[in-house]
């Protein structure tokens, strides 16, 4: 069995290089953070709005528990995407730190909750999960052949603390994506529109949804062949999903869907070889009418 460092294991990096990437300029530890928790109508759930830029967050120091919809905005030129973690058992940012620098396996305090998962440039991604109180941390694994980005500065911490209140009920979604090991399956075919997309990993590893919106006359195959050397203008784009998400855990995210042709794509490294699960299959493309 191969050994699996934190960051092998975490990371969802090739994703990042769809649109290219521009130069990198190293920022201090994690930048400042912003309050930016915005109020909801009666019976749904806030929003806390989180800003990703090269290469830093703006987002809340903390938040309420409870039902919580993520909006996560792209306002960098390269790619990035907002992975959730919990720190339990007590541990903190600083732990999380000293773990993410090791090169042995995650420790089992770490949990993968999922999160907004990558944006293209100017665009923005979303995810709506149940909080409880407690240590998170947001993070950027995103890499553009080159370090990860939370070690240029994409990675801050997060205090969840008990909500006053009963809290808002979980959304409801249309449609369900079950993950497993090694695919992907909708509970139905998706049409032209909104949909909110229930997530859940029934598989025995870690997975995400990756959901990028294929190029005229491209193929998910073209994409895969074209993550091996990234020539040529990239044949898909990134438009959201849901980022590294444990087994049995479930989370929502809303996407507008025009016709054409799209697929799902999970780059987690696999906790055997360390290889993408997409070299073990998994990926599907579906049409939109």
């Amino acid at each position: 069995m191969a050994s699996v460092s934190v960051v092998g294991l975490l990371a969802v990096s090739v994703i990042a290089a769809t649109l290219g990437a521009k130069s990198h300029v190293v920022v201090p530890a994690y930048a400042p953070l912003v309050e930016n928790i915005s109020s909801s109508p009666a019976g749904k759930a806030p929003v806390v709005t989180v800003t990703g830029a090269d290469f830093k967050f703006d987002a809340p120091e903390s938040i309420p528990a409870g039902i919580t919809e993520f909006r996560f905005v792209n306002k960098g030129p390269s790619v990035h995407h907002m992975q959730i973690l919990k720190l339990t058992g007590g541990k903190t940012f600083a732990d999380l730190r000293g773990a993410l620098a090791n090169p042995g396996p995650p420790p089992k305090w770490l949990k993968m909750l999922g999160g907004p998962n990558a944006a293209a440039p100017g665009s923005e991604s979303n995810a709506t999960l149940a909080l409880e109180p407690g240590n998170y941390a947001i993070i950027c694994f995103v890499d553009l052949g080159g370090p990860p980005h939370f070690t240029k500065g994409m990675i801050s911490p997060l205090k969840v603390v008990p909500a006053k209140g009963a809290g808002a009920p979980k959304p409801k979604a249309d449609i369900t994506a079950s993950l497993f090991d090694y695919n992907f399956k909708l509970s139905s075919p998706i049409r032209a529109g909104t949909h909110t997309i229930r997530v859940h990993n029934t598989g025995r590893q870690t997975h995400e949804i990756q959901l990028v919106q294929l190029a005229p006359g491209k193929s998910v195959g073209d994409f895969i062949a074209w993550i091996g050397n990234m020539k040529g203008p990239p044949p898909a784009r990134p438009i959201g999903g849901i980022a590294g998400l444990e087994p049995g855990m479930s989370q929502l995210f809303s996407a507008d869907f025009t016709p054409g042709n799209y697929a799902l794509v999970c780059f987690v490294p696999d906790a055997k070889d360390g290889k993408p699960h997409y070299v073990h299959g998994m990926t599907k493309q579906f049409s939109v009418n």
